[in-house]
């Protein structure tokens, strides 16, 4: 088992190691070394101000490969798309588990994860219940739901309502997300349940690329109670007061309670880092793609059209009450909602593949061999592709069509005159790819769907909105600020 190096700051005998972290030098057959002039921190500050500026400007002084030292680790970034192998087909000297489970212990207080590998392969088994029959089942249970938020608050407004458009998406898809997989409270105050839960979970989600570094989570103001609530109220004891579980959770409960007894509060936080990955990426995914819809009236227009088709196709109609509901195939025959959701995805997503490197090893790259050690870490980084204008046009602009071509789903790119296997890196690569990421684009094709048909939606504010670059490596960015919108139902809802 590997031993990860403690923090400085939270082991007084390893105070020297900050020290020695810093005095690291190049050695014969590593790729160019940035240690950045603040020591152990390295390069944080210029990467948080603009990730994808400050690569592209490594990428221009060292080339596609080089490591840089970043809050006490050093991590090997290879940039060149067609080398993306080289961190996905060396499982066995390149672990992804362990750089996961450090994370999950650090964030989400999971320690056993560590320790039992048989618990860690038994509950990745249970993500086939987020595919295929339990994918569909997962959506008919999603809709309904939908359809109970939709007609007791928000088909009521029969005028304008004003909101802010994250606070918005915050809220459907984490009530939509947790009520659809957890189901609802059998006693008590369900909506205050979740209102309470909701508002711990994003103070949670804002401390995330704190609570995974090396500083100790007592500097983090409450943020360690705040878990701890959360973490009580995902509880074994709290989770039996629920009805309506989804298969999947109904699986991971019964894998976690053959580890643990019942009342380990660790339950809990492994629910807590399971509600995490299913809405913490899905809340900024969903808000980007109704920003770009909502500034674009050409994108909007196509879209809406597209949805009408199919409704009609399909013999539904948009009159009174809730009637709509497309199947998961149906879903997917939107070609131009999928592209435009692709293409929110491509702008705003920074997830990065990570594997901690077990051993020094030797890498044979196109351009040749380079020598990566025991300790560090490998990554890849796809916004520097995302953002390539060889491979995207105008790469800086939102073309909704992006991924359309003649009429049908585009999934050929080029770079250097060559197909790119990986064109599009949202929810990473390879056997580590995000499990719940079909839930997640049904999730938001589905809302969607029931926005643009049922309600018109404008936009208020003119102000250009950018990206906050808080999570840095971590999944889908966050909007610099919040933009209010205003929607309202339909004429013919009337």
């Amino acid at each position: 088992m590997v031993t990860w190096p403690k923090s400085p700051l939270t082991d007084r005998s390893h105070s020297s190691w900050m020290i020695r972290t810093s005095l690291r030098f190049r050695r014969p057959g590593e790729p160019p070394l940035i240690k950045g002039w603040l020591p152990y921190f390295g390069v944080v500050l210029e990467l948080r101000k603009d990730p994808l500026r400050f690569m592209k400007t490594l990428q221009k002084q060292h080339g596609d490969t080089f490591t840089v030292l970043l809050g006490g680790k050093y991590i090997t970034f290879i940039l060149d798309p067609f080398q993306y192998q080289l961190v996905i087909k060396n499982q066995k000297q390149l672990s992804f588990r362990v750089f996961s489970d450090e994370l999950v212990r650090k964030a989400f207080s999971i320690s056993q994860l560590q320790k039992n590998h048989d618990m860690n392969d038994e509950l990745h088994l249970c993500y086939q219940f987020l595919q295929g029959k339990s994918l569909d089942i997962l959506l008919e249970s999603m809709m309904q739901n939908l359809k109970q938020v939709f007609e007791s608050q928000l088909l009521k407004t029969t005028s304008w309502d004003t909101v802010q458009l994250y606070a918005f998406c915050s809220s459907i898809i984490f009530d939509i997300t947790f009520t659809t997989i957890y189901g609802k409270l059998l006693v008590c105050d369900n909506n205050k349940f979740i209102n309470e839960l909701r508002d711990d979970f994003l103070k949670f989600d804002d401390n995330f690329t704190y609570l995974v570094s090396d500083i100790p989570i007592e500097l983090l103001g409450n943020i360690k109670s705040i878990r701890k609530n959360i973490i009580k109220r995902l509880s074994s004891e709290n989770l039996d007061k629920m009805q309506g579980w989804s298969e999947i959770l109904q699986r991971r409960q019964d894998v976690l309670e053959k580890y643990y007894v019942h009342e380990d509060l660790e339950i809990g936080a492994h629910h807590l880092g399971f509600l995490w990955a299913s809405v913490a990426n899905t809340i900024p995914a969903m808000f980007w793609a109704m920003y770009y819809l909502l500034r674009h009236p050409e994108a909007m227009a196509a879209v809406r059209d597209e949805i009408d088709r199919l409704l009609q196709s399909t013999g539904q109609k948009k009159g009174s009450g809730f009637p709509i509901y497309l199947t998961r195939e149906q879903l997917d025959s939107l070609i131009c909602l999928e592209s435009t959701v692709f293409e929110a995805l491509r702008l705003s997503s920074y997830s990065t593949t990570i594997r901690f490197v077990e051993e020094d090893l030797t890498l044979s790259a196109e351009t040749g061999d380079f020598c990566v050690r025991k300790g560090d870490l490998l990554a890849v980084f796809p916004p520097i592709f995302h953002g390539d204008p060889e491979i995207f046009e105008a790469p800086e602009e939102f073309r909704y069509d992006r991924f359309v071509e003649d009429g049908k789903k585009k999934t050929t790119f080029f770079k250097r005159g060559k197909k790119l296997k990986c064109y599009l890196m949202p929810f990473g690569t390879g056997t580590t790819k995000c499990p719940g990421r079909f839930f997640a684009i049904m999730e938001i094709k589905q809302l969607l769907v029931i926005l643009l048909t049922y309600f018109d939606l404008e936009i208020i504010d003119d102000k250009p909105i950018g990206l906050d670059y808080r999570r840095m490596l971590f999944g889908i960015q966050c909007p610099n600020s919040d933009v209010l919108f205003r929607y309202k139902v339909k004429s013919y809802r009337s």
